[in-house]
């Protein structure tokens, strides 16, 4: 018919929608080396850090300043076991980590501390106030293999206000899978030298030359000025 309208009314209300894509958004390509680059910088600062440390021991075990060492250098340097069972006099249990921190001039004596001990915890005493005022970076250890106690004089003499010696008892057994003699000596024959970090460094002879073993410690302080610094 004439000017009838056959379209559907409605059919400009249901004509299809276009089509639409989500479009997820891309990585920034310029992010990608800002990602690298900060990656980078963290591995710089790491590397700083270790810097000291590494330095200190190439100077001392590589270079070796002023001549070879009068002890022995134990290289690598052998950690202290983080198990190792320590406990103070009165039978209370000290963490490894609790030596940290400090250089540690050590020695290895039965309770019964005969004459020889004696000696040594003097020559130890001697050995530390040598250093000057670089001394407050070492600490004097007595490691006491045994479950007997001290002669009260001998206790007196370790615990002299400003020379105190810290006494700490271990396994014999444990002490000796970490701190080994010279072949045909036992551990009492000899002063050991441990760092900051626990590591055993150095063996040197129980009756030093002192002022040839001063000259060690010395070299020690002085390498590892960087980084280590007096007091736990």
């Amino acid at each position: 018919m004439s000017g009838s309208n056959l379209s559907d009314p409605g059919s400009a209300a249901k004509q299809p929608e276009p089509l639409s894509f989500a479009v997820h958004s891309l990585p920034d390509p310029r992010a990608v080396p800002q990602q690298r680059a900060g990656r980078w910088k963290m591995l710089l600062v790491l590397a700083m850090c270790a810097a000291p440390v590494v330095a200190s021991y190439f100077t001392f075990y590589v270079v070796k300043p002023r001549g070879s060492a009068y002890g022995e250098l134990i290289a690598p340097a052998v950690d202290m076991p983080v198990d190792l069972a320590l406990t103070d006099l009165q039978g209370q249990s000290v963490s490894p980590a609790a030596l940290r921190g400090q250089w540690l001039l050590a020695v290895v004596h039965g309770s019964d501390c005969p004459a020889a001990c004696e000696r040594q915890l003097f020559v130890q005493r001697q050995l530390r106030e040598m250093l000057g005022k670089e001394r407050p970076r070492v600490d004097k250890l007595w490691l006491i293999p045994d479950a007997g106690m001290p002669r009260p004089e001998v206790l007196a003499a370790v615990k002299q206000k400003g020379a105190e010696v810290t006494v700490l008892r271990v396994p014999a057994e444990q002490l000796a899978a970490w701190l080994k003699p010279a072949d045909g000596r036992s551990l009492s024959d000899h002063f050991f030298i441990v760092d900051p970090m626990n590591r055993w460094m150095e063996r040197a002879p129980a009756e030093p030359e002192p002022k040839k073993l001063q000259a060690d410690l010395t070299k020690l302080l002085k390498a590892s000025a960087s980084w280590d610094t007096a007091g736990r």
